[in-house]
């Protein structure tokens, strides 16, 4: 079949990765792609919301499914201008409608979901510039740090944690009354704040039923020590070595499965990623969020691990056999480390020329932000490349990776050289 591959990122390059290796996938669009993936299939210069440009290239090029990467095209509705359209309701979509996005699209919508069918979560309200003065007398009723998270989306930068309350007071308003991240904001959830460990689960179904891939843990700071600002996200390891089968099983049976159950009581056409992002408290899962598809950089150590056939997996949410189909998952360690621009995620250059790709051994190389020109790669983007390396334990193949980040050349790159600092002890 061929098979359209919907984003630009790092994310986008795993997944097309794993889909070309598939004998099913007889030619692979990627829209618009980078650097990478240009290797792998056809780069299309599509945006991901473009769904009219999307309908032509389908149509013109006899294109069966579309795996829809980011978020942006699942929340504006590409799964519903799919299956509305006549010539296109046959391709096979991989990820939720519109109404199944709003689990990503809006805070307040997600955790109303959550408390409605029992999902442990941090407690909550939400507010608006009209309820503004109600919003400080919530903030002085909790302790601090104090949680702000605008109800749309804001490209990872919806979040904020504040310690000091006269601060917490002031973002509220700036967030609301002052629309600083636009009509993100315009809406804000203000939440209980969850102290434990971070991770993520990743989940793909078809709306009946499930499977549970492998956990991940991502390293959001910029600084060592995970200090500095929030970014996209500059490194990941899988599996979470405290996520244990026990563990886990609490996530699938308090998490998993009221998720999809309530996504079946409600109606909601649900087919493709739950990226359940999770707090570890004392042993206990608590949701801080949901994504309507994979996480980067997680993707790029999420789906290396996986040994099925991904490309068959996905047939099978079209055609209604997923859930007889097999699922299996490498025992061996997976990490990635990401080379990002000098700056970010502040001011950076693009344009920088990348060398040392042929040096590189034991690794995979995910292009996120990266373009060819003429003969050279290169940097297009915050977050340029994910290196990502196999082991026996999480040290074997971190050592892989940061050799290897070592010997890709761009001006002002920069990683961080602690990713896994904090699960040292937890492998020990």
């Amino acid at each position: 079949m061929n098979v359209l591959v919907v984003g630009s990122g790092g994310r986008e390059h795993a997944l097309s990765w794993k889909i070309a290796q598939s004998s099913l996938c007889e030619k692979l669009f990627i829209a618009p792609g980078n650097a990478g993936t240009a290797s792998l299939g056809e780069n299309i210069s599509i945006a991901v919301d473009d769904f009219e440009a999307m309908k032509d290239l389908v149509l013109e090029h006899n294109i069966s499914m579309v795996v829809v990467g980011p978020e942006d095209p699942l929340v504006k509705g590409i799964y519903d201008y799919f299956s509305a359209d006549e010539a296109l309701k046959e391709v096979t979509v991989i990820g939720p409608s519109k109404r199944g996005a709003q689990l990503e699209g809006s805070k307040e919508f997600s955790k109303q979901f959550m408390q409605k069918f029992g999902v442990p979560t941090a407690a909550y309200r939400s507010f608006s510039k009209d309820t503004l003065e109600t919003g400080y007398d919530f903030l002085e009723t909790l302790n601090p740090p104090f949680v702000l998270k605008a109800d749309g989306l804001a490209a990872g930068k919806g979040v904020l944690i504040i310690d000091d309350l006269t601060e917490a007071k002031a973002e509220l308003k700036a967030m609301l009354a002052d629309a600083k991240f636009g009509d993100a904001s315009s809406k804000v959830v203000i939440e209980e704040f969850l102290d434990g460990i971070e991770l993520s689960v990743f989940v793909l179904t078809d709306g009946e039923s499930y499977k549970v891939l492998p956990s991940a843990k991502d390293y959001k700071r910029i600084g060592e020590g995970d200090i500095g600002l929030n970014t996209g996200g500059m490194g990941a390891i899988s599996p979470v070595p405290f996520a244990d089968k026990f563990f886990l099983e609490k996530v699938e049976d308090r998490i998993i499965k009221p998720t999809v159950n309530g996504l079946k009581e409600e109606g909601i056409v649900y087919k493709g990623f739950i990226f359940i992002g999770l707090m570890n408290v004392n042993g206990d899962p608590y949701v801080i969020e949901y994504n309507v598809r994979m996480g980067d950089p997680e993707t790029e150590v999420v789906i290396p691990r996986i040994k099925s056939d991904l490309l068959n997996l996905f047939k099978g949410i079209g055609d209604g056999t997923f859930s007889e189909k097999d699922f299996y998952v490498d025992e061996d360690t997976a990490v990635t480390v990401m080379l990002v621009s000098g700056g970010y995620p502040e001011a950076y250059e693009k344009g920088k020329v990348m060398s040392g790709f042929e040096d590189c051994e034991d690794s995979i190389l995910f292009h996120a932000g990266t373009k060819q020109e003429g003969e050279d790669v290169v940097t297009n983007g915050g977050r340029v490349l994910a290196i990502t390396s196999y082991g026996r334990d999480m040290d074997i193949a971190l050592a892989k990776s940061f050799a290897n980040a070592e010997k890709i050349n761009f001006e002002n790159k920069y990683f961080r050289r602690d990713i896994g600092f904090d699960l040292q002890t937890e492998e020990a």
